[in-house]
């Protein structure tokens, strides 16, 4: 059996993620009194009691949802002895990309939390309000190629790409509104269904370029080793534990795609991943993994009875 672990995205969050963890472990209940350390904020008490609206506002949603993949992380390898070792790969969903890096001792847990803080307020800075969308192009003729041809009538209006590559039967383009709605209308007559997605800002497209600014100054003073297992990065899907091509790729990812389908194709082909484990909230991740890879085994990771169901499978 060979392992990858992966690590969540935007959209994965709620209210009470990780206070099982926090109630039955120690070392989660570090990580979260860490992560409120560094940024100066009880972001530990949002993500418990809400509001909702507030956990969901991309500051907050990126370092709480990094803060529970750790929080997993540092569990399973504190009360299990399972380590981040155990992984032939690690490999994170966009923001979960640093979660990756987090867990796989590449960037400090304080450094994480407050990159993602500013990457979230960042990207919110970039586009004003509603100059911006995203949409998911779903449905059983949804490829890449579809979204490719939709993204490519958008761009007649505006900035139109496609954003994330999840898997067959799920796309999401981004860009201008007006572009977007375009994209829409096109994906539409191709046979796709088509829906607006509730997000702040036009994640992982060219007008994020102010916010890829940004954190291309951030990341350049920030400290990042070779991590304890390859990250498979999502501008590139494909692994490397060098410490200045991921400085590089983070910035890259800012404004370019999440090669989510590729990245896991990889791992489960040329990579020999037989099993995923989806460290953090929800499982969102191991959904896609039965898409892309139906041969290997993916496992969430939430509470604390899957952590110890997981490590007596190793």
């Amino acid at each position: 059996m060979s392992l990858a672990f992966i690590f969540p995205g935007q959209g994965s969050q709620a209210v009470g993620m990780g206070q099982d963890l926090a109630q039955a472990f120690g070392a989660a209940r570090e990580v979260f009194q860490e992560v409120d350390d560094a940024l100066g904020q009880k972001l530990s008490v949002l993500m418990r009691d809400g509001p909702e609206d507030q956990l969901t506002l991309t500051e907050n949603a990126q370092p709480a949802l990094m803060a529970v993949s750790v929080a997993v992380m540092r569990t399973l390898e504190r009360e299990f002895g399972v380590g981040v070792e155990k992984a032939a790969f690690v490999a994170g969903h966009s923001l979960g990309e640093y979660s990756a890096l987090a867990a796989a001792g590449a960037l400090g847990l304080a450094d994480t939390a407050r990159l993602l803080k500013l990457r979230g307020q960042a990207m919110q800075r970039a586009v004003p309000v509603g100059q911006g969308a995203m949409a998911s192009l779903i449905g059983p003729k949804t490829d890449l190629a579809l979204a490719e041809e939709a993204a490519k009538a958008g761009a007649e209006v505006g900035v139109c790409v496609v954003a994330n590559d999840n898997n067959q039967g799920n796309v999401v383009i981004s860009g201008e509104k007006a572009a977007v709605d375009r994209a829409i209308e096109k994906a539409k007559e191709l046979g796709a269904r088509a829906i607006p997605l509730n997000v702040s800002a036009p994640f992982h497209c060219p007008l994020m370029q102010p916010a890829a600014d940004e954190m291309a100054e951030a990341l350049a003073a920030a400290a990042i080793v070779a991590p304890r297992a390859p990250v498979v990065a999502n501008v590139t899907a494909a692994p490397t534990n060098d410490p200045e091509a991921i400085r590089r790729l983070l910035v890259e990812q800012v404004t370019g795609r999440v090669r989510w389908r590729e990245s896991m194709t990889w791992m489960a082909g040329s990579g020999g991943v037989t099993r995923f484990a989806e460290a953090g909230a929800g499982k969102v991740l191991s959904g896609m993994a039965k898409r892309i890879a139906p041969d290997a085994e993916a496992t969430p990771l939430n509470a604390p009875t899957d952590l110890e169901a997981f490590a007596k499978s190793l």
